[in-house]
């Protein structure tokens, strides 16, 4: 049997910084970090705005930080999860520049710090419109240098495993998919880490990419770790709008910081109308303005116009989105974006405490798959990267304090399952899929529901999916993630049904 002594999910930033924090903190220790796709295939890879940092103490402050923080996510937050975030900041930020993470600075030589909605004072720290794909770089490159760290790519966690142990449920490995070599497989672990991203294919229209199906959730609350305020999914309120697309190309939030304006049909603003702030309101009053303009209009979309801004300037900051629009067609000098609200962050998720730690033994979550109280009901922007350095810089402490009384389980393992996968039935799954999404974008965005036919509709997709497996016997990858779909759908409903009962 296969094993290490700290297995990691995914490999986005929070994976992947928290890997490197206990790798050279435990040089002794085996670390495995397992990802579905190709390593850099993540949210973190895709993240244009930046890092929330209080970097100039003269304008700004940690507790204008904190404060922008709570009032963003609705008066939810846990205050005292806010304030570590917030003043462990520049040391985590220290640490990414230490291992290479470059940040734009202006002509004097100082952080050329962005300003983004909800946020009251320049406080971004960004690398172009490409901070997230600067950051997975070198922490990719960081951990390739680290003798202890196996990274595993192709490699799809099904679920962890678990046992009784003294009145207690802990966590002791992991079956998963090799998808290289078409087997299913057994780790044994000390401690599991879940930083699988967040759920976004979970709707028709997101942000996010094609890996992002909830894994993490639906893997920890089979487990029965606890799973907490999934009913708020952030939308982003400027996502490029193309039709059939997904996932949408995201207009990062700097977008509107840097001074564009939000207009309708007529070319006119009108977010001003709900927010004194206008375009530099909180994501989800301006996700929502725009819906309401839309439902007004019957149109499709509203438009960004960045027309009248210093366009050698803009072209600096945001070349890559510059550039997307060049492949459509579109000039942002001369032209309007489209732009639509559509599925971006998952602000809920497993429940940890401020050490990561969920309420299965040896079993931890950071980053988007973790709920840790520091977003409330609407994260502000660019406090998810900040997030996941925070949590990993806390779990990995806490695991090293722990780990050496922890022993690896000596229970064998049978597989339930054949080990080869099969290949086919793909055209069932992306039928399903498409279903799945279409409702759930549906029961977001539309004023009639009825929750339990949506909860009945989700089990019979479920029976479908379970008659299939137990007709082959085998499993597939879009099966495993199509589950975990359905999993995370039916938590994301029923969470739903509670806030409205």
């Amino acid at each position: 049997m296969k094993k290490t002594d700290l297995l990691i999910i995914g490999s986005g930033i929070a994976g992947l910084f928290f890997a490197i924090k206990i790798g050279k903190k435990r040089p002794d220790l085996s670390i495995v970090v397992m990802t579905k796709d190709k390593v850099q295939s993540s949210n973190t890879q895709l993240a244009q705005g930046g890092i929330a940092v209080v970097t100039d103490c003269i304008q700004d402050s940690f507790e204008k930080h904190i404060q922008d923080t709570i009032q963003a996510g609705g008066g939810l937050c846990d205050e005292e999860i806010v304030k570590m975030v917030v003043h462990q900041a520049p040391d985590r930020l220290e640490e990414l520049i230490s291992i290479g993470v470059s940040f734009d600075k202006n002509k004097s030589g100082i952080w050329d710090l962005g300003l983004e909605g909800g946020h009251s004072q320049h406080r971004i720290l960004h690398h172009r419109d490409l901070s997230g794909a600067e950051i997975e770089k070198k922490l990719i490159d960081t951990i390739k240098q680290l003798s202890n760290i196996t990274l595993l790519e192709d490699h799809l966690v099904i679920d962890v495993n678990t046992k009784m142990k003294r009145g207690e449920t802990r966590c002791t490995g992991a079956f998963y998919c090799d998808k290289i070599n078409n087997k299913v497989k057994y780790i044994g672990a000390k401690t599991i880490v879940l930083s699988t991203g967040g759920c976004g294919q979970v709707f028709k229209n997101t942000t996010n990419p094609e890996i992002a199906t909830g894994d993490g959730i639906a893997i920890a609350s089979r487990a029965g770790a606890l799973i907490k305020d999934m009913e708020y999914i952030q939308f982003h309120p400027t996502a490029l709008y193309e039709e059939n697309k997904n996932p949408f190309f995201l207009i990062s939030e700097a977008v509107r910081g840097f001074g564009a304006y939000v207009i309708n049909e007529n070319q006119k603003r009108f977010i001003f109308k709900d927010d004194i702030r206008g375009e530099l309101a909180t994501r989800d009053i301006v996700s929502q303005s725009i819906s309401k303009e839309l439902e007004i209009s019957g149109k499709e979309c509203v438009y960004l116009d960045c027309r009248h801004l210093d366009f050698d300037e803009f072209y600096s900051h945001f070349p890559s989105i510059t550039e997307y629009c060049k492949t459509i067609g579109l000039h942002p000098k001369t032209d309007l974006i489209p732009i639509v609200p559509v599925a971006h962050y998952q602000c809920g998720g497993i429940n940890v405490n401020k050490y990561s730690q969920t309420n299965i033994k040896n079993l931890y979550a950071i980053g988007e798959c973790s709920r840790t109280g520091l977003h409330g009901k609407n994260r502000l922007a660019s406090n998810s990267l900040l997030e996941a350095l925070v949590f990993a810089h806390q779990a990995s402490d806490h695991i090293d304090s722990i780990i050496d009384e922890v022993s690896f389980s000596s229970k064998k393992f049978m597989l339930k399952f054949n080990e080869s996968l099969m290949s086919a039935d793909s055209d069932y799954f992306v039928e399903l899929k498409k279903e799945l999404q279409t409702m759930m974008t549906f029961f977001y965005v539309g004023k009639d529901f009825d929750f339990e036919e949506i909860v009945d509709k989700i089990e019979s997709m479920k029976m479908l999916t379970v008659a299939l497996l137990l007709k082959k016997q085998k499993i597939t990858a879009q099966l495993v993630e199509f589950t975990n779909m359905l999993t995370v759908a039916k938590i994301i409903i029923g969470q739903n049904e509670k806030k409205w009962l």
